[in-house]
């Protein structure tokens, strides 16, 4: 995944549903919870960590009990200091008070509450980037007790960016419009996804090693990060990682692929990794973010957005405005001969069909107008308005043109377009002739498609030749 092109639109539920999903995810819930039990006794370490003695009386604050109770008293605490909920008063001393942002749970809008909760994430991602305690301590040097990383076959850098690639590419899934959206994806298919090269047929037994191996790194690491609220994970079965000279406990189903991890992200942890998109310099647009502003951003802005979600971006927008007022505004923006106006066309065409018969006045004073005339006809005539004029030869042949000059634009060479494109040359035996001549700046652009698309040799050729006498009228 690149930052160069747009990711697609993400659908996020309402800031305060978020706020609220935060509060109650474990990890910054125990954090707020450290953070009001904190008083002139507690005390931190130099990194600011609770010292040991401290840290069983927080974890029975926590409620928590049993071996991993003090740990997760520990990470809870950490979470509370870098997110600003707890600050040390006094390095030396170890002393600390309740933070400024700890007001701001209870007393601050939801934005400033998922402020607090980003931070909270960002400390849980770099310990999910960390190897193993047990590791760390098998690795330090004998000598001075310093960790040995190249002992740890351990990279920093490299490992927090596979996790970020990896996130990344979940996020791409959950948000692609063909993609499992709110279904769990197999754990096998991300580790893949990260490293089984595109163009690789079956993959080597070295590779799949490697898949292997990053499956056990990612499920530890979205252990970690469910508490915190970004995922919902099912782990990856603990008879899978058995001794195989073992005799399973229970029959166990090879081909069920759930048994080998299964991960989606939360609507919040949809929130979190677009933030973080952004702040990375990816465009990582989000359905809404057009609705307050003008009729040209929406048609320009859903340009490029698959259907359901230019709808959806479509239906905020309309809803914000009197619907003969936001006509007359998505027509005005829909003219031009620049290389974008025949998708912007389009878009309003898709935005006018939701909008009821109030704007019936905005179309039929653009019946004359040579580019949105068309569009006009179609509308009223879809509606079964009266008095709707018949188009002329000339204006059927420049919709049919910018028409397809959309198509190409929002899909390329689309099945869709192909049977457009087949069906045109069938309806109308002399096309070609007449095609050529309409004064249309993407015309030699659109027959060149046509020829390119059509499965007919003898069709395609007369579109090449008329493409060809069109960009000779023009002068290109």
């Amino acid at each position: 995944m690149t930052d160069s092109s747009p990711l697609p639109p993400v659908r996020l539920h309402p800031e305060a549903e978020l706020a609220r999903d935060a509060l109650s995810t474990p990890l910054l819930s125990r954090a707020a919870r450290l953070a009001r039990w904190a008083g002139p006794d507690t005390r931190v370490d130099a990194g600011g960590g609770l010292v040991d003695e401290q840290l069983p009386a927080a974890a029975e604050a926590l409620g928590l009990d049993g071996d991993e109770a003090a740990a997760y008293a520990s990470e809870a605490w950490r979470v509370a200091v870098d997110t600003g909920l707890v600050e040390i008063v006094d390095e030396e001393a170890g002393t600390v008070a309740a933070g400024e942002d700890l007001a701001l749970l209870t007393g601050g809008a939801p934005h400033d509450v998922l402020g607090v909760w980003l931070g909270a994430l960002e400390t849980v991602l770099a310990d999910a980037s960390v190897p193993d305690l047990d590791d760390i301590v098998d690795a330090m040097s004998a000598q001075d007790g310093e960790v040995d990383l190249s002992s740890l076959d351990w990279d920093p850098e490299a490992e927090s960016e596979f996790l970020d690639g990896v996130l990344g590419n979940l996020y791409l899934l959950t948000v692609t419009e063909d993609g499992p959206g709110e279904s769990p994806v197999p754990l096998p298919a991300l580790a893949a996804s990260m490293i089984v090269p595109s163009d690789m047929g079956e993959p080597t037994n070295d590779v799949l090693e490697q898949v292997s191996d990053a499956m056990m790194r990612l499920d530890d690491q979205f252990r970690l990060l469910e508490p915190v609220g970004l995922v919902d994970y099912q782990p990856v079965d603990e008879a899978l990682m058995a001794d195989t000279d073992e005799e399973p406990a229970a029959p166990v189903d090879d081909t069920d692929v759930s048994r080998y991890g299964m991960v989606r992200l939360t609507p919040l942890g949809l929130y979190g990794l677009r933030a973080r998109l952004l702040d990375a310099g990816f465009e990582a647009p989000a359905v809404g973010d057009l609705a307050d502003k003008g009729a040209d951003a929406l048609l320009d802005g859903t340009a490029g957005f698959p259907p359901a979600a230019a709808q959806a971006e479509t239906e905020q927008w309309l809803a914000r405005r009197e619907p003969l007022a936001a006509t007359r505004e998505l027509l005005a923006a829909a003219k031009g001969l620049d290389a974008g106006a025949p998708l912007r066309r389009l878009r309003c065409q898709q935005a006018l069909s939701l909008v009821g018969t109030e704007a019936e006045p905005a179309l039929r004073a653009v019946l004359d107008d040579p580019e949105l005339g068309g569009l006009a006809r179609v509308w009223l005539t879809e509606r079964g308005a009266p008095d709707v004029p018949a188009p002329s030869e000339d204006l059927v042949f420049w919709l049919t043109v910018d028409t397809v000059a959309a198509q190409l634009a929002a899909e390329g060479n689309s099945d869709e377009l192909r049977g457009l494109v087949e069906g045109l040359a069938q309806q109308h035996s002399g096309f070609f002739t007449a095609a050529w001549r309409v004064d249309h700046p993407a015309t030699a652009d659109v027959l060149e498609a046509m020829g390119r698309l059509h499965p007919d040799k003898r069709v395609a050729k007369e579109a090449r030749k008329a493409a060809f006498k069109a960009r000779s009228q023009h002068g290109s």
